[in-house]
């Protein structure tokens, strides 16, 4: 798609405020996560000196209500309690045994790597060691950055495929109208030849070049007929696909440069598929011109028809130089082309015939540099 220069850096200036205003965000989350880390460090340390104090406190002393309201304040952050004589004293952590060592030991392991801890002591000597782990709040401030971006992600990817199925429903649109217009231009010059052909008649011209401009009248009439179908449901019904194909070969075949040698083969006889006859025609014809084309006008065609099942397979190959792998998919979108003349939409129509219209399948089956197999695949109508 072609941008202006003035759209481009509308486009880069939002690009780049959008970045500025995430990482204000992620740099104001992550200050704030580590100020309430300190904040809530600075709590423990307070508990921490408290819990000291009423250790060393005789067992018959009051210790005091500051000591209590400390005590009783703090009831957010997980901790654990190892005093010097290893018993263990667990806060804040409902549903935990005391007895459960190799759970405790885990839950020591995973604060001391979330919080550095705190020795509690009095006078030099060490009367218990605090670990804690971070609160709940903390906790999801931690992760309130990565569901952020997700959200960010998210909303981006929403607004890029709204902004894209809307590119592409204009365009198509556009195609539609194109061949639309185009069918109602050929309808005018066409109308004309029928009747030049018949005036041709009356002056005893010979039969065979009218016969002949018949033909390329009908040929016209199918053009005009498949352009006028773009952009609008097509009608199907039942038809032999193997009659329908062999057909489109013969034209094709009588038509095509006689260094093109062409083949047909079909392991059935009749295979009843509900088709549009005009675009799956198009569709052969489409096909088997591109494995001209790779082919630079000489080399093999070959075409053949392989019943599975509830299914049936059209194998269209070529002897041309091949498609890389990694363009398998990307030959099918619009645009895309390796001629030096052409708008790329010979695939993109094909697919959309089968696919959309047909509701077949259609893939490159294989494809090295002897040559490509194109396979549509469609439902026998039962």
């Amino acid at each position: 798609m072609d941008f202006s220069p003035k759209k481009k850096t509308s486009n880069l200036l939002l690009l780049i405020a959008s970045f500025a205003i995430v990482s204000l965000i992620l740099w104001n989350t992550n200050s704030f996560f580590k100020k309430f880390k300190e904040e809530e460090r600075h709590k423990m340390e307070i508990w921490a000196t408290a819990q000291s104090e009423f250790l060393s406190l005789p067992v018959d002393a009051d210790p005091g209500n500051l000591h209590i309201k400390i005590f009783q304040n703090n009831t957010s952050t997980p901790m654990i309690l190892v005093n010097k004589d290893s018993t263990i004293k667990v806060n804040n952590m409902p549903g935990i045994q005391k007895t459960d060592t190799a759970f405790i030991r885990g839950k020591i392991n995973k604060f001391k790597a979330e919080n550095k801890p705190i020795s509690i002591e009095y006078k030099g000597e060490n009367l218990a060691t605090l670990y804690y782990g971070n609160s709940e709040v903390l906790t999801k401030l931690k992760y309130y950055p990565i569901a952020l971006l997700l959200i960010i992600f998210l909303f981006g990817t929403v607004i890029y495929f709204l902004f894209k199925t809307n590119k592409t429903s204009e365009q198509n649109k556009l195609w539609a109208g194109m061949a639309k217009e185009t069918a109602h231009q050929i309808g005018t010059p066409l109308s004309s030849l029928l009747g030049w052909n018949e005036l041709l008649r009356a002056e005893n011209i010979n039969p065979e070049i009218t016969k002949e401009i018949d033909k390329d009248i009908s040929r016209l009439e199918t053009i005009t007929e498949r352009f006028s179908k773009i952009g609008s449901l097509p009608i199907l019904n039942e038809y032999d696909i193997v009659e329908e194909t062999k057909n489109a070969y013969d034209y094709l075949k009588l038509r095509s440069s006689k260094l093109i040698h062409f083949s047909f083969n079909s392991q059935v006889d009749h295979v009843p598929v509900l088709l549009n006859k005009a675009l799956y025609n198009w569709t052969i014809e489409n096909l088997v011109k591109n494995g001209i084309d790779a082919m630079r006008g000489k080399g093999s065609i070959a075409i053949e028809i392989v019943p599975n099942g509830n299914w049936v397979k059209v194998l269209i190959s070529d002897t041309g130089s091949g498609i890389p792998k990694k363009n398998f998919q990307t030959i099918f979108n619009p645009g895309v082309t390796s001629k030096k003349r052409g708008w790329g939409l010979g695939l993109s129509l094909v697919k959309r015939i089968v696919e959309e219209y047909h509701k077949g399948k259609i893939k490159v089956l294989t494809s090295t540099k002897d040559g490509t197999i194109m396979q549509i695949t469609f439902k026998v109508k039962n």
